[in-house]
């Protein structure tokens, strides 16, 4: 179908101010555009610096022809874009003229910023008390908490090491912490955001009452470490890296195949008889060693090398067709794996959007939150710097004068 003809998302009709810069806060409104929202991004002259980094199709137009790299493209699809110099009173004063009309404005400068332009939450609440004011930053707004951090910038490796993530990941038992890949950090945040604007959408909604909305990065980070939260208050015990391995499963984790890495589960006896079935050592099922989880969990190295002594015998492909469907199991996917894998394709998360300038698409992660009335979707491609400046302020109110004369 074309955009035109695709249902409207289950946000349409949501105005969204983007203020966001980097990964957190355009992720975080990209998951809004996603379902449907209207997400103005609103860019100082010459546009988000984010649009030069890379990697680029041969062709894509950069940054200084008003384009942008794949990390733009990937995480502002769905977008408009609005040119506007918030340093210029006239810039300031647009502003304000789109709050009043707008649900959400979100934004993620550093503390302070936003006050010291006049543009501040108790400033844009007084002229729309509907307005959801959402905010992302390292340690959070003052408002809501002053941490002690609250100054300090802070970026996706920051929130790993600090709000626990790092602390409890690493390739061995006891060793090093490790940088989780992705950057969870900033990601896991913005969902965070997300699902707060839309909370307080829901209320603003009923009541007419919007809100100031606030997640700090490391906390989002440390709320996904529960685990680690409630260990520690009950024994006192600060967890450390496991390793490829659960602390209270056990066989739970990373195994070898004969061509990479296999992730296999066994979170209780059923599956653990069923895999040494597979295995054709049923015996183990009996071995007081083996019998049960705490008892694995107390033999864990001898199960894994046992484990690991089978799967090493057999290629990834080869353990999918022992394994799939039966136990908790995946072979470890690389990104040519995933893009040759039919799961994906079918589910939409690949897609592939225009790329101006470039002979063909840029490929983009879909969105995996699935409606059967209103679909979310990846439905254009991120914005040129300032695209839609001129249609979406008209859309405002503004007319061919007032337009012109905010031009940078």
């Amino acid at each position: 179908m074309s955009g035109d003809e695709r249902p409207a998302g289950a946000l349409d009709g949501l105005v969204v101010l983007d203020l966001t810069q980097m990964l957190a806060g355009p992720y975080a409104s990209m998951m809004l555009a996603d379902q449907g929202a209207r997400v103005i991004k609103i860019e100082p002259p010459g546009g988000d610096l984010t649009r030069r980094n890379g990697p680029h199709l041969d062709g894509a137009l950069r940054l200084e022809q008003r384009g942008y790299g794949a990390y733009f493209g990937s995480i502002n699809r769905n977008k408009e874009s609005v040119e506007l110099d918030l340093k210029r009173p006239a810039g300031r004063e647009a502003l304000l003229r789109l709050a009043r009309q707008a649900d959400v404005l979100v934004e993620n400068y550093r503390v302070g910023v936003m006050d010291r332009l006049g543009l501040g939450y108790e400033t844009l609440a007084a002229a729309n008390p509907r307005l959801v004011y959402a905010t992302l930053r390292g340690f959070g707004d003052p408002r809501s908490g002053a941490s002690p951090y609250a100054d300090w910038p802070a970026y996706d490796p920051v929130a790993q090491a600090m709000g626990g993530i790092m602390g409890i990941t690493g390739a061995r038992r006891g060793g090093p912490p490790t940088k989780i890949g992705p950057g969870v950090g900033d990601i896991v945040p913005a969902m965070f955001l997300a699902y707060g604007i839309a909370a307080a959408c829901w209320r603003a909604q009923r009541t007419g009452q919007g809100q100031f909305v606030d997640v700090a990065m490391v906390d989002a980070v440390l709320a996904v470490c529960e685990r680690l939260v409630f260990q520690y208050g009950v024994t006192g015990n600060a967890p450390g890296p496991e390793g490829n391995g659960h602390p209270l499963l056990c066989p739970f984790g990373l195994f070898p195949a004969a061509d990479g890495y296999v992730s296999l589960g066994v979170p209780n006896d059923r599956f653990w008889a069923l895999l040494v079935a597979r295995m054709q050592r049923p015996e183990l099922q009996h071995d007081p060693r083996f019998a049960s989880n705490d008892a694995r969990v107390a033999h864990r190295e001898e199960v894994d090398e046992l484990v690991s002594a089978w799967t090493r015998r057999f290629t990834k492909q080869e353990l999918a067709r022992e394994l799939g469907g039966e136990i908790p199991f995946g072979p470890v996917f690389d990104a040519r794996d995933i893009f040759a894998d039919p799961h994906f394709r079918v589910r939409d998360m690949l897609v592939e959007v225009e790329q101006p300038g470039a002979a063909r698409p840029l490929t983009v992660a879909g969105t995996p939150v699935r409606m059967s009335a209103t679909p979310g979707a990846v439905r254009r491609r991120a914005p040129m710097v300032g695209e839609h400046t001129e249609r979406t302020l008209a859309d405002f109110g503004f007319t061919a004068t007032e337009i012109a004369a905010l031009r940078p």
